[in-house]
């Protein structure tokens, strides 16, 4: 072998080790990159995971329950367009309880059976007391009476734990001549803030001042947010069945005692509450006020004496400072230092009409209330009861009507 041969065997050996030293570099190094993909996988393994969504791990959504009274044509045709805005706005949900007559369901049944598939599933009960039923309560409390325009039906806001089955834990209670602008599932979570021992929940004005009324005038019974299991327990008002075994005296009793002094009227009934049963609530509400909770003015726009709080639509920039400052009547109460965002309206005290949609106000374009909020009653009322068939014709999401005659009393 010439000296040239061995330097050529010696440059192909060099070249040749220096070749499987680089294939051995690599492969080492996909050995490294394997790995470490591998233990990149093991760890996101160990913090993630895939859960499969069925409907048995999927809650659905608590309703929102009302409890109202219509009690005649005129207050169902009234009360069909506040429960026309409450499906209107809701985003969960409805258990709707209506305390009634036989004229006031066939009112509501007509316009609510225009609804067959709701966006969320709507529950209507009607409860049906007798007159004489009702008549027979009041007489076994012993003590009330009203003088208000809204009667005898009136009297059984004092009553409706009673009338409710015991399932009903608790409920928004609203007057017919009131409408939502927003969803009252914000309403229904006001129960989830309220202290432990909170019952009653309704708007509080400490300014207004009637010595006529007992200044029954600074709370307003016509919203209310209600406990009704702890009332049952509570036992709001008096019975003939529960003196007669002695039990100890309802709330409702020693508050009428304590605020308007022992019943000094025919038949030895009160004969100086106004207000109907509000003069009743006021009792309870200044006698146990650890009972109590105000309501924030959203949710209670009145017409009543308050003039809206001067909140209406249009100049829709308004500033919360500016807002804040246009406001009146707010001053003194717990509502001070707060911008009022309205919520629901309540069209109340619009005399010379029993329906309040029908008010000569709506179509004088001086008038105050009809500039601030006209538009809004005119919208509502004219919305169609079809246009809220916004769920799935297919979907479980119905309206149910259930209703009940003869209802009995809890305290028999």
């Amino acid at each position: 072998m010439t000296e040239s041969d061995i330097h050529l065997s010696r440059l192909f050996t060099a070249r040749r080790n220096q070749l499987l030293l680089i294939l051995a570099g690599l492969f080492i190094s996909a050995l490294l990159f394997i790995a470490q993909v591998s233990s990149i996988s093991d760890s996101y393994s160990l913090t993630t995971s895939t859960q499969v969504v069925t409907a048995t791990n999927v809650q659905a959504p608590q309703p929102i329950v009302f409890s109202l009274i219509m009690w005649s044509e005129d207050s169902a045709t009234e009360g069909s367009l506040l429960i026309k805005s409450i499906i209107m706005y809701a985003s969960q949900p409805l258990d709707i309880h209506i305390i009634c007559d036989d004229d006031a369901e066939n009112v509501l049944r007509t316009r609510l059976s225009l609804v067959t598939h709701p966006r969320h599933r709507i529950r209507v009960t009607y409860y049906k007391p007798s007159w004489q039923s009702m008549l027979e309560r009041v007489e076994r409390e012993g003590s009330i009476q009203t003088d208000h325009s809204a009667g005898l039906p009136g009297l059984m806001k004092l009553f409706i734990h009673e009338i409710l089955p015991p399932s009903v834990t608790k409920a928004i209670f609203v007057d017919t001549d009131a409408i939502f602008i927003t969803d009252p599932a914000l309403l229904w979570q006001t129960f989830d803030s309220l202290r432990q021992e909170t019952i009653i929940v309704m708007a509080s004005h400490p300014d207004q001042d009637s010595p006529e009324w007992h200044n029954a005038s600074r709370i307003c019974s016509c919203v209310m947010l209600l406990d009704l299991e702890k009332l049952r327990k509570l036992r709001l008002m008096d019975s003939t069945y529960y003196r007669k075994t002695g039990e100890n005296p309802s709330i409702g009793t020693e508050a009428f005692w304590a605020l308007y002094g022992e019943p000094a009227g025919p038949n030895g009934r009160y004969d100086n509450v106004r207000l109907g049963d509000q003069g009743y609530w006021w009792a309870i509400v200044d006698y146990r006020p650890d009972l109590f909770e105000p309501l924030s003015f959203d949710f209670e726009v009145t017409s009543c004496l308050l003039d809206t709080y001067l909140v209406g639509l249009g100049d829709d920039l308004m500033t919360m400072e500016k807002e804040l400052d246009f406001q009146i009547h707010v001053k003194d109460t717990p509502q001070e230092g707060k911008v009022v965002l309205p919520k629901l309206l309540h069209f109340n005290c619009l005399h010379g009409t029993p329906v309040y949609m029908n008010w000569d106000g709506w179509s004088d374009p001086q008038n105050g209330l009809n500039l601030r909020w006209g538009q809004a009653v005119r919208y509502h009322n004219g919305y169609k009861w079809i246009w809220l068939n916004q769920g799935q014709t297919n979907s479980d999401n119905t309206l149910e009507m259930y209703s009940y005659s003869n209802v009995v009393f809890a305290d028999e």
